[in-house]
């Protein structure tokens, strides 16, 4: 590839790229056989797939039970670690030196500080790696001890997620959790390295784009890729089991309901079902945090039309 034909940024303040999964419409001289691009083309079913799975889109509506938020940041720290601690170790390597950036793009200490902030100082013992998310694991190991080109594939797959849909999921995160402005618990998403998200991933496609593989080596990194995306709805689907099982619990008690963003732990006064049943037995305090819940709620403005105009039919048929 022409190296004139993608120039790194200048203004950006970035020494170092990054990626995103997205390329941008307007960028000019890319090649269908560049690896960036082929990587974009040959990984949009699994994207689509990825991104049209029950967690996520419950995740997207703001659908988030805090346990499992929790226990997805966990699984992000065991990929994170494997991801990074084989990078580390093959950075030398030709098909890694050129996009190794760990100031920029590496996560695992920004996912410490979240596990901190949601289990506390002691959060190491109260993790684990679960069973969706140790096949991901151990295949990472598995090409950064056998074929570290392959680990720009696992590379490409989740930093560009995360400087892309990742920043959408934070904004998602922080109103559904009521999570602090200031960014606790959200750590991961923040990338206090880099300071244009386009220009670092301009410059980290350009990276991948001169290294030096032949059109099997990309195709071989394509389907690796495609492979991370298989592994990371594995991880999914579990967390969407966990979420399910902790709803059945909960219905299970008589709190059941669809809402699974206001299941948490010592929150069900917030629930407005929950609000009706107390109100329902004459407690005056649940009556009120019924009313201000309803104004508040969408669904719930639309339960509650739903019943003054059943309220107003059968007064008007008294009436008369």
């Amino acid at each position: 590839m022409d190296s004139n034909s993608i120039s790194e940024p200048k203004s950006n303040g970035v020494k170092k790229g990054g990626v995103r999964i997205i390329v941008d419409d307007n960028d000019e001289g890319l090649s269908p056989t560049d690896l960036s691009e082929m990587l974009a083309e040959g990984t949009k079913e699994s994207h689509d797939r990825a991104e049209n799975c029950q967690f996520v889109k419950d995740f997207l509506r703001g659908r988030i039970i805090k346990d499992v938020f929790k226990r997805a940041t966990a699984a992000l720290y065991f990929v994170y670690s494997a991801m990074e601690e084989e990078i580390e170790k093959n950075k030398d390597h030709p098909h890694i030196a050129p996009i190794y950036f760990p100031v920029e793009l590496h996560r695992r200490e920004a996912l410490a500080r979240d596990l901190e902030y949601f289990y506390g100082a002691n959060w190491e013992s109260q993790i684990s790696l679960s069973a969706g998310t140790k096949p991901y694991v151990d295949r990472i190991h598995e090409v950064g001890e056998a074929d570290p080109v392959l680990l720009v594939a696992h590379s490409y797959t989740r930093y560009m997620g995360d400087l892309s849909g990742g920043q959408i999921l934070k904004k998602v995160a922080q109103r559904a959790l009521k999570l602090p402005a200031s960014g606790e618990g959200l750590n991961f998403y923040q990338f206090e390295g880099i300071t244009s998200h386009r220009g670092f991933k301009q410059l980290y496609r350009s990276r991948m784009n001169e290294l030096e593989l032949d059109p099997e080596a990309k195709q071989r990194i394509v389907d690796e890729s495609n492979r991370a995306f298989g592994f990371n709805m594995m991880v999914f689907s579990e967390l969407e089991e966990i979420g399910n099982t902790i709803k059945e619990e909960v219905q299970e008690q008589g709190f059941g309901h669809g809402h699974a963003e206001l299941i948490q732990k010592d929150d069900f006064n917030k629930c407005p079902y929950y609000a009706a049943k107390m109100a329902a037995n004459g407690n005056p305090t649940y009556a009120l945090q019924l009313a201000k819940t309803l104004v508040g709620h969408l669904p719930c403005q639309v339960a509650l039309a739903a019943w003054v105009a059943i309220f107003a039919g059968f007064t008007a048929w008294y009436l008369l």
